[in-house]
């Protein structure tokens, strides 16, 4: 049985994973999400079944638009990988469960917040206002989910990262901006109180440590903006995943 919905989570992963390719192709650019079909963004041909399975398509084709050979962007390929590789893990790791529920919500909006910022720099209020509405029913439900941090521990989670990133943002000097600031308060309500600070506290060592690789290696200047999303999405997911032990084993070092 583990087998069976192990296969059954990973092709739902793959399947959303490319209705997550129209998202980020369409959403920075304010376009419906329903209207027009998929379509070739070179020839304007409308796609067919057989152009739209999953994984499949992108490797039949190798990679190139059926119709006029334009190539098909590497990134529609990845994210069906990455997100049906997310979905077989949160359920390998939370089982059939409330919280794989709760967990298959929280990491897709982070990862289309994730690929989104990461490809055109842009934390969108039409994703973080609603997931935020969400997330603050979701955390109305028992306490005993355990993923949940419950209703008044998530605002008080939204509220210390709010504060915090407001401060950076101006300590930054426009080196942040009032994305990574809602992007902060939407970690909170998922996080709680204080484990907000352990998912800000990752992004930011994840953040620092990929930004000096960029620049060791000259793939940007010290002026070309990094977007910080992404790490914020990544240190969010990790703190949902393994936070508290995280931070009993940061407390361990001051004896408590």
């Amino acid at each position: 049985m583990t087998l069976y919905w192990a296969v059954v989570f990973t092709l739902l992963g793959m399947a959303l994973g490319s209705f997550f390719n129209v998202l980020v192709d369409r959403l920075p650019a304010g376009k419906s999400i329903i209207r027009p079909a998929s379509h070739c963004p070179a020839c304007g041909v409308k796609l067919r079944v057989p152009d739209l399975v999953p994984i499949v398509s992108y490797l039949a084709l190798k990679g190139r638009c059926r119709y006029c050979q334009a190539p098909i962007p590497r990134r529609m390929l990845m994210v069906e990988l990455a997100v049906g590789a997310m979905f077989l893990f949160l359920y390998l790791h939370y089982g059939l469960s409330p919280e794989l529920g709760v967990a298959l919500f929280y990491f897709s909006l982070l990862f289309l917040i994730f690929i989104i910022d990461l490809e055109h720099q842009l934390i969108l209020n039409v994703m973080i206002y609603p997931a935020a509405l969400a997330v603050l029913v979701i955390n109305l439900l028992p306490t005993d989910i355990g993923i949940t941090p419950g209703f008044l521990n998530g605002l008080a989670g939204a509220g210390a990262g709010l504060l915090l990133f407001v401060l950076i943002v101006i300590a930054s000097r426009g080196g942040m901006g009032l994305g990574d600031v809602k992007m902060a308060g939407l970690m909170g309500l998922m996080l709680g109180f204080p484990g907000v600070f352990v998912g800000i506290f990752l992004a930011v060592i994840s953040g620092g440590l990929v930004a000096g690789v960029i620049l060791a290696l000259k793939r940007k200047g010290r002026r070309e903006p990094i977007p910080f999303g992404p790490f914020l999405s990544l240190g969010t997911m990790a703190a949902i995943l393994w936070g508290q032990p995280i931070m009993d084993w940061y407390l361990g070092f001051f004896g408590f």
